[in-house]
């Protein structure tokens, strides 16, 4: 194997160590999320239809709210997690949170998870840019060899925004989770991979300066 191709696959030598941190793009910010975006995370995540295939509860009141950042903060606090608020850069809104989870140091693994968007900025670049933001910083900043994602194999939605930012999909656990219904779903798998990331920022930077021409 030639050397450069070598270079491309071995994996840095630095610890893998996501950790909160401000990523900052032209028309989002992703800041961790804290008990002051309370008021935020009510408005932009009220709307019925974005729990409608997810573990976790609406969040239709401050008391759901509460709770929601409650959960998040402990599992930053123990190293679990690292969660985000994805906000508006002109109007400081929130628009929807993501996070870091299943985080394998060992492994320099990660899977970008959690995410929701309020409705009115679905199919938008917002996506877009939140999920450019934390691949530019997992995978130049930090070294992370795999991110992943993972989705209800009801939520087609889903499934074509992950497509669209060039995540290959890699298949089906069966009967994999139990969600708030009571259903059991199947999971579907999409990956990046360090070899993938050059082509998948390209094509997602085009994507960007074209929405943005």
């Amino acid at each position: 194997m030639p050397v450069d191709d070598m270079a491309a696959v071995m994996p840095a030598t630095t610890p893998f160590a996501p950790a909160p941190v401000v990523l900052t793009g032209q028309h989002v910010r992703l800041e961790p999320l804290t008990a002051g975006h309370a008021e935020g995370v009510l408005a932009a995540g009220h709307h019925p239809s974005l729990w409608m295939v997810t573990v976790q509860p609406p969040l239709s009141s401050s008391e759901a709210v509460a709770a929601y950042l409650a959960v998040a903060q402990a599992s930053v606090s123990r190293g679990d997690e690292v969660v985000f608020a994805i906000v508006a850069r002109d109007t400081g809104k929130v628009l929807g949170s993501t996070r870091w989870m299943d985080i394998a140091r060992a492994h320099r693994r990660v899977e970008i998870g959690g995410t929701w968007l309020t409705p009115r900025v679905q199919g938008t670049l917002v996506n877009t840019e939140a999920k450019y933001l934390q691949l530019v910083h997992l995978f130049e900043v930090l070294g992370a060899v795999r991110v992943q994602f993972k989705t209800d194999l009801r939520n087609t939605q889903s499934q074509r925004a992950l497509e669209k930012l060039g995540a290959t999909r890699e298949g089906v656990l069966r009967r994999h989770m139990i969600v708030r219904d009571g259903f059991v779903r199947d999971s579907v798998y999409y990956g990046i991979t360090d070899i993938d990331w050059p082509g998948v920022k390209r094509r997602l930077g085009e994507r960007l300066m074209a929405d943005t021409a």
